[in-house]
């Protein structure tokens, strides 16, 4: 969500933090400030994007060695230039802070601060760790140690940088429950978010973990880890080289990051199949050492996300209990980690997420834990991600960088994860003979090319979306495995467009929504060419004969034909179980093309977040 970028080097580091925030500007934000020390403390905060910070930032010649900066996704107070951050507190000595996530028991220390005489001007939960490091500098030696004493008051997620008017020589910077990496340059050091804000400056990365504080200077650094009671410990933290490039993470020839990502599926999905396109088996190792062991000894999954992830696990029930034979549960993560579930301890609980940082998905896997799941797999776009190093197997999409906040490329590679995960369990309880194990993967080195033609429809969209895009309300409908992806149309039309958009299972239709239906409101169908077809048509004809517009995505030998209301766009194969990865990338389509007519902004729509590492 919210984005950080700190920097202390020994040229100006003003055009590498508003460098920074514009790499991150795909995670959503509403503010955006930055402040500078050279000599005092300087500030500058606006409501605007980050050209506007960037404008008044030059505008009043800042420059400066070091320094921190901050996208911010309102959570605690209202967009406002006094909520932006950086926050400052003290008066003697400044202090700066900018901050990710949320402090949950923020009320009880401001009411202590407040008590022991700090003003607050702002409305954020923010100010408070301000005013907490202010107070504990009076009984600390330095910053750092002052950071160290103030983290056990905080409760929440969080990942803070810290800086003081009075020694300009480093950045302090913390994390716990929300990603905070350090960058090592050759001519400073460096703090992010997000790996994609450092790459103009360097590669080498350190991941930090829970609870871990460290010390950034010109030409060294120092971590300790504050989690546990007692005195913090000096602990070394891996540095890695980036994998990421420039150019994966800027738009290239394509007019959005949307677009771009749409029409890189193919190569994501080839991507993330390459283990297995030139294989002649399923191997377990595909997640793990203990894979193996682990599945064998699985008798249900419970799969846990959130959003688009949570609809790649809907489809996944659809695969698990046909092809492999087991009990499948898909819940709302953000849900059941509220709730009393009955739980099984040879259950296999899967958390999907992108970004492997999604709070609600990470806190559900830790509550599954406790209920006595006792193994766990992380599907997951990101390496060095928090759910990665939680979960006992892990497999990793690769997608690459997926800038636009409407997830695209990440779920169909997830569909592709999901697939495998299916085809290993059922080889291991004898579900799947040999012969049906080589068609499958025949299928799967299929399905880039397959993508590919799918692309193809892409002019018929845009005709479709010059209608749509006059619409204020949409109805989705798809049965089976691809009612998950009528799903994901609507989410995907609401995110970006704004169009009000509902999904159901066809079947559903004449037992209610049925009544929403008239010349205005648009139903978009998935009209594969499987078992279901015949009761999909039936339900198509409940709609026309009400005088419902019809837009039918359908299969290569469906057999249903356009006529006055019935508008259909054919693919050009029928995939099998496959299927609904191929239909989403049509639905996706047809959501960018609605917000290009419509002028929404595209990669950033308004009151979302790329990754959600709050409640």
């Amino acid at each position: 969500m919210c984005g950080i970028v700190g920097a202390v080097a020994r040229d100006n580091i003003v055009p590498v933090l508003l460098e920074g925030l514009r790499r991150l500007e795909y995670r959503g934000y509403d503010s955006s400030g930055l402040a500078l020390l050279n000599g005092k403390l300087n500030r500058v905060r606006t409501t605007g994007r980050v050209t506007e910070l960037s404008k008044l930032v030059n505008e009043q010649k800042y420059q400066g060695k070091i320094g921190i900066a901050h996208t911010r996704w309102a959570t605690h107070g209202a967009p406002s230039e006094r909520n932006a951050h950086p926050h400052f507190s003290g008066e003697a000595s400044k202090v700066a802070v900018v901050h990710n996530g949320i402090i949950e028991n923020h009320e009880a220390l401001h009411q202590r601060l407040k008590d022991e005489g700090f003003e607050f001007n702002s409305d954020t939960d923010t100010e408070v760790i301000a005013h907490l490091i202010t107070l504990n500098l009076k009984k600390a030696p330095d910053l750092f140690e002052a950071v160290c004493l103030s983290i056990p008051d905080l409760q929440g997620a969080y990942a803070i940088a810290v800086m003081e008017e009075a020694h300009p020589e480093h950045i302090i910077v913390s994390r716990n429950g929300a990603p905070l990496i350090l960058g090592l340059g050759e001519n400073g050091n460096y703090a992010a978010s997000d790996a994609s804000a450092l790459l103009q400056v360097t590669k080498s990365m350190i991941y930090l973990e829970e609870g871990d504080v460290a010390e950034l200077c010109q030409d060294s650094y120092r971590i300790v880890n504050c989690l546990g009671a007692g005195p913090h410990i000096k602990v070394t933290r891996e540095a890695h080289e980036s994998e990421l490039t420039n150019a994966a993470v800027e738009k290239g020839p394509y007019d959005h990051f949307m677009q771009k990502e749409i029409f890189e599926q193919p190569s994501a999905v080839a991507n993330t199949l390459e283990m297995v396109l030139n294989a002649h088996s399923i191997s377990p190792q595909l997640f793990g050492s203990k894979a193996e062991h682990i599945l064998k000894n699985t008798d249900g999954i419970l799969i846990l996300a959130c959003g688009t992830s949570y609809h790649a696990g809907l489809v996944a029930r659809y695969w698990l209990e046909s092809v492999a034979g087991i009990t499948c549960n898909v819940e709302i993560a953000s849900e059941y980690r509220y709730r009393n579930p009955a739980s099984r301890p040879n259950t296999l609980v899967v958390g999907i997420s992108q970004s492997g940082e999604t709070a609600d998905t990470i806190a559900a896997l830790n509550y599954s834990k406790s209920l006595g799941n006792i193994h766990s797999l992380a599907i997951c776009n990101v390496a060095e991600s928090t759910i990665v190093r939680q979960a006992d197997l892990c497999f990793l999409t690769r997608a690459g960088p997926e800038i636009g906040v409407a997830s695209t490329k990440a779920f169909t590679t997830q569909l592709a994860a999901l697939m495998l995960l299916t085809m290993t369990i059922a080889k291991l309880n004898g579900k799947l003979s040999g012969e049906c194990e080589l068609e499958m993967i025949t299928t799967l080195r299929h399905l880039p090319v397959a993508l590919q033609h799918v692309l193809e429809v892409e002019e018929q969209v845009k005709s479709w979306a010059e209608r749509f895009s006059q619409k204020r309300h949409a109805l989705f409908l798809g049965r089976g495995m691809h009612y998950p992806i009528a799903m994901e149309g609507a989410l995907k039309l609401k995110e970006i467009s704004y169009i009000h958009a509902e999904a159901y299972a066809a079947g559903e239709l004449k037992h209610g929504p049925l009544a929403l239906v008239d010349k205005d409101m648009p139903v978009v169908a998935v009209a594969p060419n499987d078992t279901l077809l015949e009761k999909l048509k039936s339900n198509l004809q409940e709609v026309r004969a009400r005088g419902g517009e019809l837009y039918v995505f359908a299969d290569a030998g469906s057999r249903i034909q356009e006529s006055e209301g019935l508008h259909v766009i054919n693919m050009a194969e029928n995939a099998g179980l496959l299927s609904p990865i191929l239909h989403t990338i049509p639905l996706q389509l047809l959501a960018y093309h609605v917000a290009l007519q419509k002028g929404t902004d595209v990669d950033k729509p308004r009151n979302l977040a790329k990754s959600v590492t709050v409640e």
